[in-house]
């Protein structure tokens, strides 16, 4: 979203005398720049404090007397006769406060209300004591948007082509993974990840796709809230499953262009569930959907969402569906979805549990960009009736054993990726003798067949292979009751994968 539209937010709130303007952002450089058009639109000053400096005019020499202490600050704008934005770096620092403190807030909002200005924080949230949140009023300030980040890259290049000759090597469909690449990231974040690509070797080319990658998958995990995975697998790695692929494969068209499916009527798809036996490539569908879609993947761990104290679990998923807007269009993975949202009997959590449902459910609905989400989920019966409702979901797919098929193409895959060539075993006897093994398992006996290959210096054949076949016993034997209750609460509910 460009800055024009938070601008004109900011505009009509301080005009109709809202004197306290929290904007949501923790990318400070696009904030003040926000903040210095809303002070030139409106034609009045712009004043900056600093525990350093106190009171700056950002357009005058000198810091103005004796305002470095937030109190002093304060007097000065309450015996203010003009209106003025003051942007003030560093009040999280000085809030809440004292009693005597807040009461000098309050007078200063009171003056600037009457004058039509505004006292302006950006950055980490405040305290805000019960006199003062009702009078502070939420700016949100979205991340750059595409057409910014192409300005953005344009003035690099030009600056850096004073100082050395930066050869561009990218094409039209490059260029657009590099701006996908750079979505969700700061304008300073963004700069300094292209800067340093280029001046590396003088030349921003495809190689510097996964240089960028690199960089904003260090930035993205910095909270542990999500993790950014690299595009690698693709459904092609992943074997049978064809009606799941048939679905996301009509899908593809409108995520290539989404102005034309928009004119025609069509929304971003909402998400998939994937649900089944475990081991039987829930996961690797779902990091295979993102690179088919050449779309970025973050998986957020229900694990790292939770927190001993009061209302920061909450916050932790606000953070963790606001970076994924923000870097959209782009694929959320949850894995092990029960994990996240299962209730907890008696309330033990405190009834942390049911609030975050409360919460996600909220964003599932009113979410806002394209963020693809799939989730995965292998206690189905664990997951609360609220996430399964028509509609939350775009489709909920059952993911059960492989056929003799999809065996033999699933050990195949293995043996290929192992350095194998799978012409030389007979695959069909293998298949045949693996009926009930997931693909978890079948990966498991090529594995164990190179192990004993190695050791015991044996011939890797398919005699080998049937042996480890023998001496495993499949979940399909060990939990064969509950692999049964699975297929039986999928039968009416769900759509075969396969």
């Amino acid at each position: 979203m460009p800055l024009e539209d938070p601008l004109k937010d900011a505009e009509l709130l301080v005009r109709s005398r809202h004197p306290f303007l929290l904007v949501q952002s923790d990318d400070r450089p696009r904030a003040r720049s926000l903040i210095r058009l809303l002070a030139d639109r409106m034609d009045i000053p712009l004043f900056r404090w600093t525990r350093a400096r106190g009171l700056v005019r950002v357009d005058r020499e000198g810091s103005v007397y004796e305002t470095r202490e937030p109190e002093k600050a304060l007097r000065h704008i309450t015996a203010s006769d003009q209106p003025a934005l003051y942007l003030f770096d560093g009040l999280e620092t000085v809030f809440p406060g004292s009693s005597l403190f807040q009461a000098k807030v309050e007078e200063a909002l009171d003056r600037l209300e009457e004058l039509r200005g505004a006292i302006i924080h950006t950055g980490p949230p405040l305290e805000l004591t019960p006199g003062l949140r009702p009078r502070a009023s939420s700016v949100p300030l979205p991340g750059p948007s595409r057409t910014e980040l192409k300005d953005l890259l344009r003035r690099i290049i030009r600056d850096l082509n004073r100082k050395q000759h930066v050869e561009v090597e990218l094409s039209r469909s490059d260029l657009n993974r590099l701006l996908d690449q750079l979505q969700g990231l700061t304008f300073m974040e963004a700069e300094k990840i292209i800067t340093r690509a280029i001046l590396e070797d003088g030349r921003l080319g495809v190689g510097d796709l996964r240089v960028v990658a690199e960089a904003k998958r260090r930035i993205i995990e910095q909270d542990g809230l999500l993790e950014y995975y690299p595009a690698e697998d693709c459904l092609a790695q992943v074997a049978g499953l064809d009606n799941l692929k048939r679905w996301l494969g009509r899908r593809q068209a409108l995520v290539n262009d989404p102005e034309g499916a928009r004119e025609f009527g069509l929304e971003f798809p909402r998400g998939i569930l994937l649900t089944g036996v475990p081991g039987c490539g829930k996961s690797l569908c779902a990091r295979a959907v993102a690179t088919e879609w050449e779309l970025p993947l973050l998986r957020l761990d229900p694990a790292s969402l939770y927190n001993r104290y009061i209302g920061e679990t909450e916050k932790n998923l606000s953070r963790a569906v606001t970076l994924a807007e923000e870097m959209a269009p782009v694929v959320l993975w949850i894995d092990e979805l029960e994990k996240a949202f299962s209730s907890s009997e008696g309330g033990e959590d405190g009834g942390v549990s049911r609030r975050i449902l409360g919460s996600f459910l909220n964003w599932m609905q009113e979410r806002r960009g394209p963020v693809f989400l799939v989730a995965t989920a292998n206690q189905v019966d664990q997951i609360p009736p609220e996430l399964l409702r028509k509609g939350r979901f775009d489709e909920i797919f059952f993911v059960d054993l492989p056929g003799e098929e999809a065996r033999a193409e699933i050990l195949r895959i293995h043996l290929q990726n192992r350095n194998r060539d799978p012409q030389t075993l007979d695959l069909a006897r293998l298949a045949r003798l693996t009926d009930g093994f997931s693909g978890a398992e079948l990966e498991q006996v090529v594995v164990s067949a190179l192990y004993a290959a190695f050791a015991d210096e044996l011939a890797f054949d398919t005699d080998l292979l049937a042996r480890e076949v023998s001496d495993t016993r499949p979940l399909s034997v060990t939990a064969a009751e509950r692999i049964q209750g699975l297929r039986a609460w999928a039968r009416d509910r769900t759509t075969p994968a396969a």
